[in-house]
């Protein structure tokens, strides 16, 4: 799972530190990305991810040409704690995706 880092607040955050990441929250910058490569020659993929829980949203956005051209059969099947299970057609091509998770 790779993610984005961007600053996060800790308790001996100044008042600027605050407004710094406010403003970055405001702007789209958050802490809610990632990627994963789909598992070849299967039909699921288990995806850890420590934000996820079973509330979450999860949106997927194809990186590859080869996950573009599966976007309408693969869905995100299942949610849990901390990973989600992504569904799609078994093959042996490089399939990329990102991820957003809200919630």
């Amino acid at each position: 799972m790779a993610t984005t880092n961007f600053r996060a607040l800790t308790p001996f955050s100044t008042q600027r530190d605050t407004s710094d990441v406010v403003n970055n929250i405001l702007a789209g910058k958050l802490n809610a990305t990632g990627t994963f490569t789909v598992t070849n020659s299967a039909t699921s993929t288990v995806v850890a991810d420590y934000r996820v829980g079973k509330e979450s949203v999860i949106l997927l956005m194809p990186t590859t040409s080869y996950a573009a051209g599966e976007i309408a059969t693969t869905y995100v099947s299942t949610r849990a704690k901390n990973s989600f299970t992504v569904t799609h057609a078994s093959a042996t091509t490089s399939r990329i995706f990102d991820y957003c998770v809200i919630g």
